[in-house]
């Protein structure tokens, strides 16, 4: 087996000082914001794991503390109906075992000053979500050797433990629904290619349009927001006037998309069926009511939570795989 690398090699690599690098995940605040991202880069690069002292067998749940982290801005946190239904039911799995809950966000750029405390011994474990591709924090905590798991499925060359939902197959469910309510112009609004989920949830969409003979398929992209949604609609009904459906990714902009539709004099669903992902709380509130597909946000957060407690609490716990949970289309008034 090669042996690991030191953390005199980091230095090394970083072109920094062996008691620099030290600073760096003591997270001390005398090094510079572009020496902790050499550090932790150079990390990254090396496979460098930080070795943490084992736990005795008698310690107690009430002494650990766990970090959820949204690779969002804060204000996303707080906005997007999913991240606070995840938060709440991992939450309550933490508090019933008395683990304290800190929730953070952590922003490519704000990275370099969110990473040092979660790898630096003062957290037991990370429960992380909303990582796109080269996120710099995912890269680093799947190289620190603490305890994480993501709720929802990590960037593609980042190995790290998760619990999904099967968003292609809700995708699946969801062409497959309007194909059989005879829709024949379908339109998609996808999310941020850059997110696992999002991309998911085009491709199974897609591919099962495609195996039906469709293959000329105008897609428009959002950000899972309202107002994206509304924006993709405008684009879409300029690019395909005689569009007779629209996927949205995400109910928020299901509910922007069948505004615009409005504005422009489109029924749903009688000119315009249009079909969400979520089944958030407002997919019963738009009118009409919106058929969109269920994902288990509550259950995620439920098991991606205790998976992530029996990693921290002992070795011999530590569970294997990374559990896809399903989804459900919902039919309402939309289509």
């Amino acid at each position: 087996m090669a042996d690991q690398p030191t953390l005199a090699q980091v230095a090394a690599e970083a072109g920094v000082s062996p008691a620099t690098a030290s600073r760096v995940l003591t997270g001390s605040v005398r090094v510079s914001t572009s020496t902790r991202r050499q550090v932790h880069d150079a990390m990254s690069r090396l496979g460098y794991v930080r070795h943490r002292a084992p736990r005795g067998t008698s310690a107690r749940r009430s002494d650990q503390l766990v970090a959820a982290v949204i690779c969002e801005h804060t204000q996303r946190m707080f906005s997007e109906p999913f991240y606070a239904r995840l938060l709440c039911a991992a939450d309550e799995v933490f508090t019933s075992y008395g683990v304290p809950l800190v929730m953070m966000t952590a922003t490519p750029a704000t990275s370099t000053i969110t990473a040092p405390p979660l790898v630096t011994g003062s957290f037991d474990g990370v429960l992380l979500a909303g990582a796109r591709e080269r996120h710099p924090l995912a890269v680093t905590l799947a190289a620190s050797g603490i305890a994480v798991r993501s709720a929802g499925r990590p960037p593609d060359g980042i190995d790290l433990p998760f619990v999904d939902m099967d968003n292609f197959d809700g995708a699946r469910q969801a062409a497959e629904h309007l194909l059989l309510t005879n829709r024949r112009a379908i339109t998609v609004i996808a999310g941020p290619p850059t997110l696992p989920g999002a991309r998911d949830r085009l491709d199974g969409f897609l591919r099962t349009l495609n195996a039906a003979g469709m293959t000329d398929v105008p897609v428009a992209y959002g950000d899972f927001t309202h107002a994206s949604g509304a924006h993709a609609m405008q684009w879409l009904l300029q690019r395909s006037p005689h569009l007779d459906a629209v996927f949205a990714s995400s109910d928020p902009m299901a509910a922007g998309a069948m505004q615009s539709l409005r504005r422009a004099g489109r029924r749903v669903p009688d000119d315009v069926a249009v079909v969400g992902f979520d089944d958030a709380p407002l997919a019963k509130h738009t009118s009409p009511t919106l058929t969109t597909v269920r994902q288990p946000v509550e259950e995620l957060g439920v098991l991606a939570a205790r998976m992530l407690l029996m990693s921290i609490s002992s070795e011999d716990e530590v569970p294997h795989g990374n559990p896809i949970l399903p989804t459900e289309l919902v039919v309402r008034e939309s289509t």
